[in-house]
C-alpha cells in the first residue's frame, strides 16, 4: 500500500466524494485561492470550480449556517472550520440547529453535513488556539463526534462520514496533518462508531484517540523496556463509541489507563472513566489511570507547552502506578 500524510488522506477521501456525487461540496475560510489554511484542499478549486469549492469572509457562524440551510436543501456540505476553536463561534449552529434539526422537524431534515477541521494544541499558538474540543461536542444527542489518529482512518471515516445523513463532527490534528501513514490504493469506507485495537497486549489496556495516540505509541519502547505488555485501543469514533471493545480489553487486561489531549474536568476521559467503573467493576485490579492535559489553559512558551501536554514519560508513570 503507498503511504499518504493526513492531509493527503483527507484530501483524497474529499475529492473522490466530489467526484462521485455533485451534491458534495466544500466550504471555509481560504479552501479555495489560497487551498487551504494546512494546504489540505490543495488543487480541488482547480479541478471543481468556485462553485464547489467556496472560499467564505471570516464569518463561521454564517458559513456554518449556510451549510445546514444547504443540507437541508438536499446538498451535502462540508464545512471546513481553520481551526475548531475558531467553531466556538458557530456554535450556536452545530448545536442549536445542526444537532437538533431532524429531532425539532419530526424527522422531515436530515443535516448530511461535514464540519470539519484541526483539533487540539497546534504548537506555539497560545490559550485560545490549542484547545481540545471534542468533549463540548460529544456532549450532544444528534451528532456523531469522530477523531481519527492515522491517515488509514482519516481517510475512511471521512468519506463514511460525507454519505451519510446525519451531522458530523471530523476532529483532525493540526500537528498530524505532516504524518505518514499506508493507505490501499482502492477505495474503502470505514464503519462510524468500531474502534481498532492497534496492539494487542496483557497487562494493562491503553484507551485514547486522535493525536493522544501518538503520544502512547512514543511511550511503547519504554513501556516495554519496563517489562509492560499493554494493549492499545483507538476509539476513532468517540459518538457513537464503541463501548463493548473497550470493555472486552478491560476484561481481559484487568487494569485501564485513559490518555487525552483535553483537560480532565467533564473530559471524554472522566465519561470512558465512569463508563468503565460502572461496566467492569468486577474485573479491575485498580482504579482506572488517566493521563490528560493540565487543568490551565495552554501556555505559549514552547517548554510550559510541552509540560502541560502528556508525554511518554507522564504515560510510563502512569502504567507504573496502574501496576504497583
Amino acid at each position: 500500500m503507498p503511504e499518504l500524510t493526513y492531509r493527503e488522506a483527507v484530501r483524497r477521501a474529499m475529492v473522490e466524494e466530489m467526484r462521485r456525487d455533485d451534491r458534495v461540496f466544500l466550504m471555509g475560510e481560504e479552501v479555495g485561492h489560497y487551498q487551504g489554511a494546512y494546504k489540505v484542499s490543495q488543487g480541488m478549486l482547480e479541478e471543481f470550480g468556485e462553485d464547489r469549492v467556496v472560499d467564505t469572509p471570516i464569518s463561521e457562524n454564517g458559513f456554518a449556517g449556510v451549510g445546514v440551510g444547504a443540507a437541508m436543501c438536499g446538498l451535502k456540505p462540508i464545512i471546513e472550520f481553520m481551526t475548531w476553536n475558531f467553531s466556538l463561534v458557530a456554535i450556536d449552529q452545530i448545536i442549536n440547529s445542526a444537532a437538533k434539526m431532524l429531532y425539532m422537524s419530526g424527522g422531515q431534515f436530515n443535516i448530511p453535513c461535514v464540519f470539519r477541521g484541526p483539533n487540539g494544541a497546534g504548537g506555539l499558538l497560545g490559550a485560545q488556539h490549542s484547545q481540545a474540543l471534542e468533549s463540548y461536542y460529544v456532549h450532544c444527542p444528534g451528532l456523531i463526534v469522530l477523531a481519527p489518529a492515522t491517515p488509514h482512518d482519516a481517510c475512511g471515516l471521512l468519506k463514511t462520514a460525507i454519505r451519510g445523513n446525519n451531522p458530523v463532527i471530523f476532529m483532525e490534528s493540526e500537528v498530524l496533518y505532516n504524518t505518514s501513514g499506508t493507505v490501499p490504493d482502492q477505495e474503502y469506507t470505514i464503519p462510524i462508531g468500531k474502534a481498532d485495537v492497534k496492539r494487542q497486549g496483557s497487562d494493562f489496556t491503553i484507551v485514547t484517540w486522535s493525536r493522544a495516540l501518538h503520544y502512547v505509541l512514543e511511550a511503547l519502547p519504554l513501556l516495554e523496556k519496563a517489562g509492560f505488555n499493554p494493549e492499545i485501543v483507538d476509539l476513532r469514533s468517540l459518538r457513537p463509541l464503541d463501548e463493548a471493545s473497550v470493555y472486552e480489553s478491560v476484561k481481559k487486561t484487568n487494569r485501564v489507563m485513559i490518555v487525552e489531549e483535553s483537560w480532565p474536568q467533564a473530559s471524554m476521559g472522566s465519561h470512558l472513566s465512569d463508563l468503565i467503573a460502572r461496566h467492569c467493576f468486577d474485573y479491575l485490579d485498580a482504579p482506572v489511570a488517566r493521563v490528560h492535559q493540565a487543568d490551565t489553559p495552554m501556555p505559549y512558551a514552547a517548554n510550559l507547552e510541552k509540560l502541560s501536554l502528556p508525554d511518554a514519560h507522564k504515560i510510563l508513570q502512569a502504567a507504573e502506578e496502574l501496576m504497583a
